[in-house]
């Protein structure tokens, strides 16, 4: 019996202009027919709509639907065997944390970088990887008993994940990959999610490499920096864009999603925008009024600012608040990823870091000192396998200083800023049970009077902010901070720790 919700008309209609671009792919989702992927054939799409209208229900179905006709989705673990007539579906986000919003609705996502370096396998390990994917004889490989492998086949039918699996075994990642390379061979069929953060350079990537390229993406979010407003999709020809405009009965009683389409009235200024946060607060305690920045909250969910100062005084004031020194992290601090300062000769190192999920964005915790100077233990938010120790460079800005404070710093590594307070650009993607939005900072932008695409930016700053929360939103009206009720710590984490892999900035 089919318990799968009813496609809306512009869900069903997306779905016919999807399934007619996959048809002249050569998959044929209503026969459940494959054929060979065409040659230079090159086809993209942009599914978009609002928060609530149903993008991501629109993605699984249509996963499942691929998956039902044979259609292999694959991610950036390992992907077996090519073969001619073999086809493929990757499902990406831009960030870590994009990407396991889509996996705990059960959707198989990785990130875009991932997908783009791929790894390579030890020979003696890769059996074991063709074995527990493609079936066939089971494999004897030195050093690991028929109890290990029974343990890697056991997760590997629960979870489709060949590191997982032989981690499960007992391996390190350092065991059976060997290194990383940029992939070579061109991809199929890719469903990119968030499609609005992408910048004009990676949508050409992408389009380079798939063949079938489908965005879903949020027309009304922060274009990315440097673009004026534009997303990439924008640039799409009439019959590519594809709008849902429906806000499904699951989100319509949902008073965070009602404030979010409110933003849509031209007529709305900010003094209204704000007695209509008080209204829905008043009603239901999803929306919660709030005189103070809670900073226990900060340590898992960064408060969402727009101005780069704001950011910096309330991560002073966060630290402060958990008594922490000067000179060190306290275990349990959030991070956020700045980048990878590594020489180009260190390629490699860098593959290695960005694969596992240490990208420029990444929300991260930091567990404490690493096994050598420099390096740290972290816990990367959002990643299939968290756990790295890695050389780091760690940098605290502090209100009225030019320079940042530098608690631990390699030669080389990732670099990491503060994440107790973010912009509310580098929150998009993510998504947090509660959130709390600096309201002054809003207000700030709304007495600015800039717009961005026609649209006041103030609109575009709030409903980014408010749609980064999944089941309560925390208005903040004032530059206060409560203090925290309990210690900074890491107990949340250790149960959600697989087997880790030591990353260094050697050569």
């Amino acid at each position: 019996m089919d318990t799968q919700p009813t496609l809306s008309d512009d869900q069903a209609e997306a779905w016919d202009a999807v399934a007619e671009a996959l048809q002249g792919a050569g998959v044929d989702l209503a026969d459940d027919r494959l054929a060979p992927r065409p040659e230079d054939r090159q086809s993209t799409l942009a599914v978009l709509g609002k928060a609530g209208s149903g993008k991501t229900m629109l993605l699984a179905r249509l996963v499942d639907a691929l998956n039902d006709a044979g259609v292999e989705t694959v991610s950036g673990d390992w992907e077996g065997r090519r073969r001619r007539d073999r086809r493929t579906l990757a499902i990406l986000a831009p960030t870590n944390k994009a990407a396991s919003v889509l996996r705990q609705r059960g959707v198989a996502a990785t990130t875009i970088h991932r997908i783009l370096y791929t790894p390579v396998y030890d020979p003696e390990y890769e059996k074991i990887a063709i074995w527990l994917a493609e079936g066939g004889e089971r494999p004897e490989v030195e050093g690991l008993t028929d109890v290990a492998l029974n343990r890697a086949k056991a997760f590997y039918e629960q979870q489709k994940s060949i590191p997982g699996a032989l981690a499960a075994a007992g391996l390190r990642g350092s065991d059976f990959i060997t290194g990383w390379k940029r992939r070579d061979d061109p991809l199929d069929i890719g469903f990119i999610d968030e499609a609005s953060m992408l910048d004009d350079r990676q949508f050409e990537d992408l389009q380079e490499i798939f063949s079938t390229l489908i965005l879903f993406g949020d027309p009304a979010q922060l274009a990315p920096v440097g673009q004026s407003g534009a997303m990439c999709f924008d640039a799409l020809p009439e019959g590519r864009l594809l709008e849902l405009h429906r806000i499904h009965r699951q989100a319509a009683d949902n008073p965070i999603l009602d404030l979010a389409h409110a933003l849509s009235d031209p007529a709305l200024d900010f003094p209204a925008f704000e007695r209509m946060i008080e209204q829905a607060a008043a009603q239901d305690d999803r929306v919660v009024v709030a005189p103070r920045v809670d900073a226990q909250a900060m340590s898992r969910a960064p408060v969402l600012v727009w101005r780069n100062a704001t950011r910096i005084r309330l991560i002073a004031a966060f630290r402060a608040a958990f008594d922490a020194p000067e000179d060190a992290l306290l275990p349990g601090e959030p991070l956020i990823c700045d980048g990878i300062e590594l020489p180009l000769k260190h390629r490699r190192k860098r593959l290695d870091l960005e694969a596992r999920g240490l990208i420029k964005g990444a929300q991260v915790i930091y567990m404490g000192p690493g096994r050598k100077p420099g390096f740290a233990r972290l816990h990367v938010v959002g990643a299939q396998e968290p756990q790295v120790n890695a050389a780091t460079i760690i940098k605290i800005e502090k209100p009225g200083e030019e320079e940042p404070f530098i608690p631990t710093a390699a030669n080389m590594g990732a670099a990491f800023l503060h994440g107790a307070a973010c912009t509310i650009h580098k929150a998009q993607g993510s998504q947090w049970p509660e959130v709390q939005v600096f309201a002054p900072d809003l207000y700030a932008a709304s007495r600015a009077g800039r717009t961005e695409a026609g649209v006041p930016l103030w609109k575009r700053l709030a409903y980014v902010a408010i749609t980064r929360a999944e089941t309560r939103l925390h208005w903040v009206t004032r530059y206060r901070l409560g203090r925290p009720q309990a210690s900074l710590g890491t107990d949340d984490l250790k149960d959600i720790a697989p087997a880790p892999l030591e990353l260094t900035a050697s050569a």
